[in-house]
């Protein structure tokens, strides 16, 4: 497979004008140096997870950076956090040279304290996901967007499996002491089974005999690495009963498709998951639609304890609110409107657009009106308008 031009290109390049340093976070694989390095080719690069190079720089941090001529990309700079510090001090002597200290990064929030604390003013943060359906049309429910998956598919599952392995073996144990990875193994397939659902912290601590607190920091590694994605509610003054747990999702539809052993189209036709992986997979596209952008990560849902639910609330900059409904089918009926009417009528001002989002369908690509106000328009569609 080919490079395939990234969304997020200009607004690297902006920032890199901009900025001294710039930092890319992101699921491991998701592209991130192959992005740097397509567009700086003349900078040095740096992998971090190099033992050698871990040791040079923590024996002697000042040495290891006066020797390098930057622009200088570092791989994976969650290995040696402390590095932000020296590196610091070096922009502050040339504040006015941009773009030279790149920096990628697999573990979101760890990364962010750092340069909170230590690159504050000085670093343009910006989020690389796997490929979007607007970036290729290879993307899909079964495969994911993994640039590597989508480069050779005939070895999904074996590359799936090998992700996973990499991922315990590095992410996972570099940030918490999991002593058992096995009982990890069957949380990551057992949290795969409630892929799309409210999040229960009970239901999902007692099959695997842990704790709560061990729960929560099982579910924030996953966060902070970028392999789940965790959708508020959306708070409003409805004077109703709200709930108020987040529903969960996997990042990437092909890791989970994965992880629910669902190997083939024809197993996932037949799959009772592919409502929620259909609904997920329309969940990472806005947010996918957003990062590529620049922009912070902002998506809802609606649920209330009487049972009126919305898949999802999307503000739009100067353009109100969005009520968006998943079906995984390709067959539209006007019921499949009812509660995104039944949540405009409650909103205090009406929203701007009302659109239930469905799978393509082989015969029709047209918009459908099927309620006063709410369109029916397949995934490929609704991508183009979030663009």
């Amino acid at each position: 497979m080919r490079y395939v031009p990234r969304k997020l290109e200009k607004v690297v390049v902006e920032a890199a004008g901009s900025f001294a340093s710039v930092v890319l976070t992101g699921p491991r694989r998701a592209g991130k140096t192959t992005l740097l390095r397509r567009l700086f080719p003349k900078a040095g690069y740096i992998l971090l997870e190099d033992p050698d190079i871990q040791a040079r720089v923590r024996s002697d941090p000042r040495t290891f950076l006066e020797q390098l001529k930057p622009p200088v990309i570092f791989d994976e700079i969650q290995n040696t956090p402390e590095l932000l510090n020296y590196v610091r001090t070096l922009i502050d002597r040339k504040p006015s040279r941009k773009g030279q200290w790149l920096f990628t990064g697999s573990q979101e929030a760890a990364l962010m304290q750092g340069i909170t604390e230590s690159m504050a003013g000085r670093a343009a943060v910006l989020q690389l996901m796997p490929l979007s359906m607007a970036e290729t049309s290879k993307v899909s429910l079964l495969y994911g967007g993994f640039p590597e998956v989508l480069a050779r598919p005939k070895i999904r599952g074996l590359w799936f499996s090998s992700y996973l392995q990499t991922y315990l073996e590095r992410d996972v144990r570099s940030i918490t002491n999991v002593r058992d990875l096995v009982t990890f193994r069957r949380f990551l397939a057992l949290l795969a089974s409630r892929h799309g659902q409210v999040l229960n912290k009970s239901d999902l601590a007692a099959p695997l005999g842990i704790s709560h607190p061990t729960l929560s920091e099982w579910l924030r590694i996953l966060e902070m690495t970028g392999q789940i994605i965790l959708v508020p509610p959306y708070f409003e003054n409805f004077g109703k009963r709200l709930i108020k747990s987040p529903k969960i999702y996997w990042s990437d539809s092909g890791l989970a498709c994965h992880l629910l052993g669902i190997h083939s189209a024809a197993e996932l036709e037949r799959s009772p998951f592919l409502g929620a992986l259909f609904e997920g997979l329309v969940a990472s596209e806005i947010l996918k639609a957003q990062t590529n952008r620049g922009l912070r990560k902002e998506l809802y849902y609606f649920r209330d304890q009487q049972g009126l639910e919305v898949d999802f609330i999307l503000p739009r900059a100067n353009a109100g609110l969005w009520l968006i409904e998943a079906k995984a089918g390709r067959t539209v009926r006007t019921a499949m409107a009812s509660s995104v009417l039944a949540l405009s009528r409650a909103l205090p001002k009406p929203p701007d657009k009302m659109v239930v989002v469905h799978r393509r369908s082989g015969t029709s690509h047209s918009t459908t009106a099927i309620a006063p106000r709410v369109e029916a328009i397949d995934l490929e569609q609704f991508i183009e308008k979030l663009d």
